[in-house]
């Protein structure tokens, strides 16, 4: 059989992914918190134990995200113990988990709150508690330091994310065009965080239509800022531009005050905020308890988990909106509701490297990768000096339908994904593999909510938004994408919904 130089290559490629090239440093690693086998278990509808235990107990929260343990957090600020939360991981946090080795802790997903405004009155409340913010001032030490972010394009670093060097006329005056128009829509008070504040009907034909068309529709079509958009949409979304509802598109910027101070961060990301939380209601959580069903009967509901069937007057339902037709017994499939696989990495370095230039930085990100780039968990350190730190790189899957790129986070192994980070990673920073002892990826196949057209304004996602009775919805992926402010605010509805019922 012949064989052509381009399958000579492609197949020599194959064989060498994994293994390192002469003289570059080992690489260790593996996949963390993987929870895919539990997650199929529900999806293929599996046998599961019989009961051994009934606990009764008026209240059970499902999900230990923001979400949940912002439910949690409203009942014991309200002196409400009589609940539990039932987690299915090992540690709970959601996006908001963190890790930690002998150099600092880490994210895992989330790694900052935008400072939030003046509408979000449940974060600002929560940061006054854990000391963020003191008399109306932002505590310097969680304000992200100096330099920020920055961004690689046409071979070199420019200060903020932002393109601004190498622009021609017309690329500048189509970022000014959309500064423009995000101020116009700023100015109608309807796009805020949380999003019920601000909701209009009037913005609905907004979301009739992609991002990208609206865009078009504007005459934007300038490569740098169709790029920056899309940027945007991936970070925030998991998504392009064309399968972005341009509502979505707007509320990313509109939403948000331009001269904000920000972002809060920590070395762990949002799992100091976690951190906090677990401090105030670790007591009433259980981990390791994935629940299978949820059945009302004419006496309240019965949640099924592992050996025990918990009876009870109402349920919080603060998992991944998608997983509740699998559990709750009767309720019709969901077709609104679309999710992101991510994958995210932390790498060790035992230096920085040689290309690196300039300080540390806590965002760094490419122009044109597929990648959304890294943030630097050192970088809050009050060190003068560091020759270690970890990097937490982040990937969106973004470039085609989602359930194509769950399969390819299952079927592609380790070496796989740590030989595409190091050739990202390898167009900017030449010398990396001489720098990475350590890669630790985790696989998360419904990381986001997709904010596709039409998803914001469903009629299947307001019904959920404002369900009264025993079961309460309070994922954040009722509003349609996934931050940390919108899964605060849902936990917190749908613990004083619980409340107003039981008084």
């Amino acid at each position: 059989m012949t064989v052509s130089r381009r399958e000579f290559i492609q197949s020599a490629s194959a064989a060498l992914i994994g293994l390192s090239l002469k003289g570059d440093r080992p690489v260790l690693g593996s996949f963390v918190n993987d929870s895919v086998e539990q997650g199929h278990l529900l999806r293929n509808r599996a046998s599961f134990p019989i009961p051994r235990q009934v606990i009764k107990i008026p209240v059970v929260i499902v999900g230990g995200g923001i979400a949940g343990l912002s439910a949690a957090w409203r009942f014991q600020k309200r002196g409400f113990t009589d609940f539990v939360l039932l987690e299915m991981n090992d540690q709970a946090g959601g996006n908001s988990r963190w890790g930690e080795n002998e150099i600092t802790a880490y994210p895992w997903a989330a790694h900052y709150v935008p400072v939030p405004g003046p509408k979000a009155v449940y974060v600002r409340e929560l940061f006054e508690e854990l000391g963020v913010l003191k008399n109306n001032q932002w505590e310097e030490r969680y304000l992200c330091f100096a330099p920020q972010e920055r961004l690689f394009l046409f071979g070199r670093w420019q200060d903020g994310i932002e393109p601004a060097v190498g622009l021609g006329a017309k690329d500048r005056n189509q970022f000014r065009q959309l500064e423009e128009q995000i101020h116009a829509h700023r100015a109608t008070g309807k796009f805020t965080v949380p999003m019920d504040v601000g909701l209009s009907d009037s913005t609905a034909y907004l979301d009739q239509i992609s991002f990208a068309e609206w865009l078009r529709d504007q005459g934007m079509d300038s490569r740098v800022l169709n790029w920056y958009m899309n940027y945007c949409c991936r970070d925030d979304y998991g998504a392009t531009t064309d399968e972005t509802s341009a509502w979505a598109g707007i509320q990313y910027f509109a939403s948000r005050d331009p001269e904000e101070k920000g972002p809060l961060t920590w070395p762990e990301g949002n799992g100091w905020v976690v951190r906090r939380l677990l401090e105030r209601v670790g007591k009433f959580i259980r981990t390791r308890q994935m629940v299978y069903r949820i059945l009302q009967t004419k006496s309240g509901l019965s949640v099924f988990s592992g050996e025990t069937e918990y009876r009870t007057e109402f349920v919080i339902f603060a998992g991944p909106t998608f997983l509740a037709p699998y559990l709750i017994e009767g309720m019709a499939p969901l077709h609104d509701f679309e999710y992101s696989p991510w994958l995210t990495a932390n790498l060790t370095l035992e230096r920085l490297p040689e290309t690196y230039g300039g300080d540390p930085t806590w965002d760094n990100v490419f122009m044109d990768s597929p990648t959304l780039g890294y943030v630097d968990a050192t970088h809050q350190s009050l060190r003068t000096h560091a020759d270690r730190t970890v990097w937490t790189f982040y990937w969106a899957l973004a470039d085609a339908p989602p359930s194509q790129n769950r399969q390819l986070l299952l079927q592609r192994d380790w070496s796989y994904w740590k030989e595409a980070i190091l050739r990202d990673l390898e167009r900017v920073h030449a010398d990396i593999r001489q720098c990475v002892s350590r890669i630790d990826i985790m696989r998360m196949g419904h990381a986001m909510a997709r904010p596709r057209v039409g998803a914001i304004f469903s009629p299947e996602r307001r019904r959920l938004r404002q369900a009264h009775g025993p079961i309460l919805f309070a994922s954040s992926d009722l509003s349609g994408f996934s931050i940390f402010e919108e899964a605060q605010y849902r936990g917190i509805i749908a613990a004083q919904k619980v409340l107003s019922a039981l008084a």
